[in-house]
């Protein structure tokens, strides 16, 4: 067994449990479900509780200090899912340190929080055949935009399995064509991990931000392309396109950026939480 070590646990989140556990904790019950949405909770096979089906989160990366409040309005979504079903997710974050084309799988077999351990698949195993997907050493040894989700998903589910996918320069219309038959499958869960704008005034970026989040949440995907801000686009184009193949619904469930939680309003980070559905 191989174990991929946490390495930005106390820079972008505790690494101390209890301190960790009681800052997720009080993210969870600020943010607040939107009352317009069916409940969320269903148990496979029970077609009575199951009016809305997640399909798909879209949640920030940065530190917990600034983002993790946003970050909850999507993982709260979470905590009423099934118990007994072992949930497969399919995280997707855009790699900040290793350029390369393609979607690197992950090399460990296990990936460890100050939570514990969590156990890591590569998802070529459930496709019939992906190029898209390949091999890149190190492509997450140092990248933070898929670990600082884990702690999050080990504090709402109950039993799930990993499905990590760094991306490099991709076409999202291919990745998600290749992801197609396994997002299906009705215990899968894509997570895209994204901040938006960064570093622009408080109101710009504001602007911004919104702008994009309506091309999220109007499945415009030519829009995101060629106007969409945001530092894990591809993983949003992705989750994009997997929604136009499936028909699933999408709307945004929080913004705030760096000038509301702990930052400069002169020069801030956007962070948006989305729900896609079925």
């Amino acid at each position: 067994m191989t174990v991929r070590r946490p390495v930005v646990v106390n820079q972008f989140y505790p690494g101390n449990m209890m301190m960790l556990k009681q800052n997720i904790m009080a993210y969870l019950e600020k943010a607040k479900v939107d009352p317009r949405f069916p409940p969320f909770g269903y148990k496979l096979g029970d077609d009575r509780k199951a009016t809305v089906k997640i399909k798909a989160l879209i949640a920030p990366h940065a530190g917990y200090i600034y983002s993790g409040w946003t970050a909850a309005y999507a993982y709260k979504l979470l905590k009423n899912l099934d118990a007994e079903i072992t949930w497969k997710i399919l995280l997707l974050g855009p790699s900040h340190h290793v350029p390369f084309y393609g979607a690197a799988a992950p090399e460990e077999d296990q990936w460890e929080t100050p939570f514990g351990l969590v156990d890591v698949r590569d998802v070529r195993t459930e496709l019939k055949e992906s190029e898209e997907i390949i091999d890149v050493p190190n492509a997450n040894l140092d990248e933070h935009s898929l670990e600082v989700q884990v702690p999050f998903l080990q504090m709402v589910l109950k039993k799930f399995v990993l499905y990590p996918l760094v991306l490099g320069g991709i076409k999202p219309s291919l990745l998600a064509k290749e992801l197609e038959e396994f997002v299906k499958q009705p215990d899968v869960i894509v997570v895209a991990s994204s901040d938006l704008s960064h570093f622009l005034r408080y109101e710009e970026a504001k602007e911004i931000d919104m702008e994009t989040s309506r091309s999220i949440c109007d499945l415009d995907i030519m829009g995101m392309s060629e106007t969409g801000d945001a530092c894990g686009k591809m993983g949003i184009l992705t989750a994009m396109h997997l929604a136009k193949i499936l028909s699933w619904k999408c709307e945004m469930l929080n913004y705030k950026n760096s000038g509301d939680t702990a930052g400069d309003m002169n020069r801030v980070v956007g962070y948006g939480a989305y729900v896609m559905y079925e």
